[in-house]
């Protein structure tokens, strides 16, 4: 149990830093989004194939069924880089703050999904998460002024976008991970969607600032904020199931934005803080539910 617990903080810690070292990279290095994008996922998820090729999982059994090969690559377009590139994008244009705190809008989008799949009203504790993800989200983009936005329509846009790709992450590939590996089924999403990407912006093509500083946050980027990131939820997962771990999971707005007012001096109001803290205590009372 304890272990389980210390990956769930640890994953959720890696993403908020991974957040913030991608702000860095764009603001202050000139570092090219779509290039970040299509490197982290090249690379993590040859890496993850190696992992579970490792481990004596059979990578190509996903291919041999028609059905799951479809799923996959929907999983690896829509799912896996839809969810990377908006919400890096979302950071790019906003911060690394205001991007994480607007994609935990999603799993109230899931709550919604589902309740509308199968016919049933919400229940009163996912209506109370809904009204305080609504109201959240309005504080965090207006700062109460209803005739203007504290961050550009186009930042608001990726970062709701950014929620929605994340509900489909989480509902569309059930089926895949309980027929076969997650390390093997995010393994391919990461790197299908990464050779996707490629003709977007190829790999080769380096942009920005290099320094040590760069070198540095690239690497954290990709390899602790992907590959040990993804594979201790994954494990975490495992030890102490979804319900907990997900709700760990909420460490990773808070560091996000802890380290965006810390060290990149972001701006971050009493306002910003109430609306991030309503957004947040959504996964406490959705994690009620059995």
């Amino acid at each position: 149990m304890k272990k389980g617990i210390i990956l769930g903080i640890l994953a959720a810690t890696l993403w908020g830093i991974s957040g913030t070292f991608g702000h860095f990279l764009f603001q202050q290095k000139a570092i090219n989004v779509e290039w970040l994008i299509t490197i982290r996922l090249l690379i993590s998820g040859i890496c993850l194939l190696l992992f579970a090729n490792f481990n004596n999982e059979n990578l190509f059994a996903i291919w041999k069924n028609k059905k799951d090969s479809i799923q996959l690559i929907i999983f690896s377009i829509i799912g896996m880089l839809g969810v990377q590139y908006t919400y890096f994008a979302a950071i790019k244009h906003s911060n690394a703050a205001t991007a994480t705190v607007l994609q935990f809008i999603g799993p109230i989008l899931i709550a919604v999904y589902l309740a509308i799949k199968y016919k049933k009203l919400p229940k009163p504790i996912e209506i109370i998460a809904i009204i305080l993800a609504v109201a959240g989200t309005f504080l965090l983009v207006t700062h109460e002024k209803l005739n203007s936005l504290s961050i550009s329509p186009l930042a608001l846009f990726l970062g709701l976008a950014s929620a929605v790709t994340l509900a489909i992450y989480s509902l569309q590939p059930k089926q895949l991970l309980t027929k076969y590996n997650a390390a093997v089924v995010i393994g391919w999403a990461m790197l299908i969607g990464g050779i996707v990407f490629s003709f977007v912006k190829f790999p080769w093509e380096i942009e920005g600032i290099w320094d040590w500083e760069t070198a540095l946050s690239v690497g954290f980027v990709v390899f602790l904020g992907t590959l040990v990131a993804f594979y201790s939820y994954l494990t975490a997962t495992k030890i102490i199931g979804a319900q907990k771990t997900s709700l760990l999971s909420s460490a990773e707005p808070l560091v996000a934005v802890l380290l965006s007012v810390t060290w990149l001096k972001i701006p971050f109001e009493t306002i910003d803080w109430i609306g991030s803290l309503c957004i947040i205590s959504t996964i406490f009372l959705l994690s009620r539910r059995k």
